[in-house]
Parts: structure tokens; C-alpha cells; sequence
């Protein structure tokens, strides 16, 4: 149990922490494309039901990876991903059920329900493979404990 605690708050942070980083890179591109007026704050945002959402990962991970770990980089990381799209539609449906409003509200073309962007798949992917190798990092660093 305290495993499964210790992973869900590394997990969760480094969600997170990379949602924060993600979204000021964002705005940092449409500062550059002239959408938005340029700010060196480079401020950049999440919501905290991310950071139990990203934990969640401590429990979910896992699992799925000692499935996939045997199939090319390139399939588990898109598999990761598909997961990764299922888990922000539920849990974005679920807390527009719960609260009346989803945090984030999709509106590109790309969207489905406004919970998930298909054009953020290489975004995903690319978590993903933080995700491999975070989760290798945090086991050998929990199980040293």
C-alpha cells in the first residue's frame, strides 16, 4: 500500500507538472504565430483533478505495461496513448457529470465531446514514452526505500 501511495504522488506530479509545462509551451507558440501577445511569464496552467487523474497511472500502469512490454517501442506507445485518450474522455465525461463543466473543453475540429483532441496523439505518444521510463525510474526508486 504505501508503494501504490509513494507512485501515485510521483505519478501525479510529474502529470502535473508536465500539463504546466505543456501549456506554457503552447501559448509560448501562439505568442510566436502573432495569436497571442507576447509575454515572457510564459505562464502555464492545469487543474487539480489532474493531479489524482495523473496518479491514477500509480494503478493503471503498471499492469498495461507487463502486457505491452514485449511489442516494438512504436505499438506501446501508441497503445499507451489510446489509453491515455480513454482515460481523459471518461474522466473528462465524469467531471462534467459531477461538476456541470468539464476543465477542458476542447473546441478544435479535432475534438471528440470537446473531452479529447485526436491531433494531440504525437503529444500522447510522447508522454508516453516519459511515462516508460518514469515508471522504471519509480520502481527502482520506491523499491529502494
Amino acid at each position: 500500500m504505501r508503494k501504490t501511495v509513494i507512485l501515485f504522488y510521483l505519478f501525479g506530479t510529474l502529470g502535473f507538472s508536465a500539463e504546466i509545462i505543456f501549456t506554457a509551451l503552447v501559448s509560448l507558440y501562439r505568442m510566436i504565430k502573432g495569436q497571442l501577445p507576447f509575454d515572457l511569464k510564459l505562464e502555464g496552467h492545469s487543474y487539480i483533478w489532474m493531479f489524482f487523474i495523473y496518479g491514477s497511472a500509480a494503478i493503471l500502469f503498471p499492469p498495461v505495461y507487463k502486457l505491452i512490454e514485449r511489442y516494438p517501442m512504436l505499438i506501446r506507445l501508441l497503445i499507451i496513448a489510446l489509453g491515455i485518450f480513454a482515460m481523459e474522455f471518461i474522466t473528462g465525461a465524469l467531471l462534467h457529470l459531477i461538476t456541470g463543466k468539464c476543465p477542458w473543453e476542447y473546441t478544435s475540429r479535432w475534438n471528440i465531446c470537446g473531452y479529447i483532441r485526436l491531433d494531440y496523439l504525437p503529444f500522447w505518444m510522447l508522454f508516453a514514452f516519459i511515462l516508460e521510463k518514469a515508471n522504471l525510474l519509480f520502481e527502482r526508486m520506491v523499491d529502494g526505500l
